[in-house]
């Protein structure tokens, strides 16, 4: 008989776990990598990954993972003594011997002032699947197991768990890596007791991943408006950030006449403008760019702004189309730089590939919402995911369920509990098709 998930002990789960962070006077849910919530948030989880006869452990890079063993895994499915503590040793102890495993799991960390589902459903969710098989009594013939990934919503820098895990992270830029407000990983990491400088060891053994999906929420308005409970996702966006200082000159606000201001505000608001109209114009269609962060020095009415930093992303599908807009956008920074009098410099803060899904998931994805009486459509991820960076050392896929008003990145994202129930199901079968 074909195990089923249970939504009330998933919908608890995930109430529970919003708890970490919730912000009572504003709504919503801040709760960033490596922050006291965080760290508080990833002991509840390892204790309900332990309770549901887990294997635990986290790696150098801060990633938790749970492990259930397969039908010919010697461990049999027992946590190995020491496998939760934190380091190399522990997490080789937990992930048993050689057989690669079908992975899922998404993150717990959270935008600020977000929602209860953004990453957390994808971890959740995968939870609740393989404490399904397990008390199912059936072992697939090849281990599951359920990652939560390090700051995949980028407060040093996106996907961070993922790209160590993946080997796509260079070691030297580790010690440079910062938040928008200064932060230093290596300070952050510190504080919940890691080490960065070690976090690039989290790297995994070759073939040590037999496939990776991942559930999430659709983040966006189609699967809702189209009345249609699945979507088979079939790429995932690239994104580059990138910080703009442009620089001007400092003046007296009224002394100063008009015409003689190098006012680097003006340069940066005019930029903003153009790049997002060049990226509308010159891009697939489906190209978008955002300003999310804006810091103006000195900072006060009667000074002429001196330096201006603008925190641009670009998402697109097609690499090509990616690198292209990124260079015409750079181009055109510096052009209205210099026609404003003002100069600028340009500090790349994360570049993800865009990927395109494996047949086999996305296959797999397709048969178990078939199988499960539920339609389903393929479709493009706009938003970036850990699964990207697993496309790059297996078959890696995605499957999205509705959100409700297309809302996420705030207070009110939510899903229909029913969607999430349907999710979840489809998640597990997908992952017992790719166990086999």
């Amino acid at each position: 008989m074909t195990p089923t998930i249970s939504l009330s002990r998933l919908r608890a789960n995930i109430e529970a776990l919003s708890a970490f962070g919730r912000q009572p006077d504003r709504g919503g849910i801040s709760r960033f990598c490596w922050s006291p919530s965080h760290e508080k948030a990833r002991a509840w989880l390892i204790r309900k990954m332990k309770a549901a006869g887990l294997a635990t452990w986290v790696d150098p890079a801060g990633n938790t993972f749970g492990r259930l063993a397969g039908a010919g895994d010697a461990s049999g499915g027992r946590e190995s003594k020491g496998a939760a503590r934190r380091g190399a040793r522990g997490a080789r102890r937990a992930r048993g011997g050689h057989a690669p495993t079908v992975m899922t799991g998404s993150h717990i960390d959270t935008v600020p002032n977000g929602g209860p589902l953004d990453g957390a459903l994808g971890v959740l969710a995968g939870l609740e699947c393989l404490q399904a098989v397990a008390e199912s009594g059936q072992r697939p013939r090849l281990p599951l197991t359920l990652a939560a990934w390090s700051d995949e919503e980028g407060r040093y820098g996106g996907l961070f768990g993922s790209r160590c895990y993946t080997g796509r992270i260079d070691p030297a830029q580790v010690a440079g890596i910062r938040a928008i407000d200064g932060d230093r990983l290596v300070d952050a990491m510190k504080r919940a007791g890691f080490d960065a400088r070690k976090a690039p060891s989290a790297r995994m053994r070759p073939g040590e991943v037999a496939a990776y999906v991942e559930l999430h929420i659709e983040q966006g308005p189609h699967l809702e408006a189209a009345g249609i409970p699945i979507g088979v996702v079939e790429g995932i966006v690239g994104i580059r950030r990138f910080r703009l200082a442009f620089i001007g000159e400092p003046d007296h606000a009224g002394a100063t006449p008009m015409a003689r201001r190098k006012d680097s505000f003006l340069a940066a608001a005019d930029y903003a403008l153009r790049a997002r109209d060049h990226v509308v114009r010159k891009g697939s269609g489906r190209s978008v760019t955002n300003f999310g962060h804006v810091e103006i020095a000195p900072g006060v009415s009667n000074i002429v702004p001196a330096r201006t930093t603008l925190l641009q992303e670009m998402r697109e599908l097609d690499a090509r189309i990616l690198g292209r807009l990124e260079r015409e956008c750079l181009a055109l920074a510096r052009d209205v730089a210099r026609r404003r009098g003002c100069r600028v410099r340009v500090e790349r803060v994360s570049a993800n590939q865009g990927v395109r899904c494996a047949p086999r998931v996305m296959r797999a994805v397709a048969e178990a919402a078939g199988a499960l009486g539920l339609s389903h459509r393929q479709m493009p991820s706009a938003a970036g995911h850990d699964a990207q960076n697993l496309a790059h050392v297996t078959d890696s896929g995605m499957l999205f369920i509705p959100s409700m008003g297309g809302r996420s990145h705030r207070p009110d994202e939510m899903s229909h509990w029913k969607d999430i129930e349907r999710g979840a199901n489809v998640l597990l079968l997908s992952l017992l098709r790719l166990a086999r």
